[in-house]
């Protein structure tokens, strides 16, 4: 396997840059490709359909123009999910819906390396990130590479954060105050300002614990909030959202233009 980009953006502690897609689809990667601006792809499973033969194609694709991919898994599924992500050829897990220390505990071994050293639950696979039946020093090599980064977006886990923070294996956190929102009972106001507090106590309770937090931005001028916070690590634009807010502003534009000429 060729270096972790991201990992090694961690390691020397150079900043990263990332964007989302739901879709499988190899041209959009190959259209993200050639900008030649982001470090990797996260492919966000939790919220899309798609086929384990999907996975290998991404990664097919991805490899094509020295694109990193990163996959958000659901936690219902997450060991059989993330697993053979890695397979195929993901270098980057993010796990959703964690509740507590637990459940966070449990992903991050899901995707550790079988060994007594590593205590973890990822096996001897015969996959194509790695050829033949693995198990091999290069193998448990590049299994330990991967990055590991939870959603810390639930009222008990920011609870337990301290604890979750100082889990062996943990490189990244990410902000979810949708679903924090919602866990809490402040259902559709995950802008307002008591959120907002909240997610500025998880990012700094993460630097000071030596962990990367990611922050999911919509345009650059997002970030000034996060820079000032000390954040290295930003995740921008999605492509349905970017599809979406294209054919709705211009789309009405258009609209009106012809209402005028009428």
């Amino acid at each position: 396997m060729r270096p972790n980009s991201l990992r090694t953006k961690l390691l020397s502690g150079e900043p990263s840059v990332g964007t989302h897609v739901m879709t499988t689809e190899p041209w959009v990667l190959e259209a993200i490709g050639h900008t030649h601006v982001f470090d990797y792809v996260e492919f966000t499973a939790e919220y899309s359909p798609y086929t384990l033969r999907d996975l290998d194609a991404m990664c097919r694709t991805a490899e094509l123009y020295e694109l990193d991919l990163m996959i958000k898994v659901d936690y219902d599924t997450h060991q059989f999910t993330s697993q053979h992500a890695i397979g195929s050829g993901f270098t980057s897990i993010l796990f959703a819906d964690c509740h507590d220390v637990g459940e966070a505990m449990a992903c991050l071994r899901s995707v550790r390396p079988d060994t007594p050293a590593d205590g973890g639950a990822h096996g001897s696979r015969g996959r194509r990130f790695r050829p033949g039946f693995g198990g091999s020093e290069a193998y448990v090599e590049s299994i330990r590479d991967i990055v590991c980064m939870l959603m810390i977006e639930k009222g008990t886990a920011v609870e337990q954060l301290d604890q979750i923070l100082g889990l062996s294996g943990l490189d990244m956190i990410q902000w979810g105050p949708g679903d924090y929102a919602m866990s809490i009972g402040m259902i559709g106001q995950a802008k307002s300002a008591e959120v907002r507090a909240v997610e500025r106590r998880v990012i700094e309770s993460a630097i000071k614990c030596g962990v990367r937090p990611r922050a999911e931005i919509g345009t650059p001028s997002d970030a000034a909030w996060y820079l000032d916070l000390g954040v290295k690590d930003f995740a921008i634009g999605s492509d349905l959202h970017i599809l979406y807010n294209w054919l709705k502003k211009e789309g009405s534009a258009l609209r009106g233009l012809l209402r005028d000429a009428q």
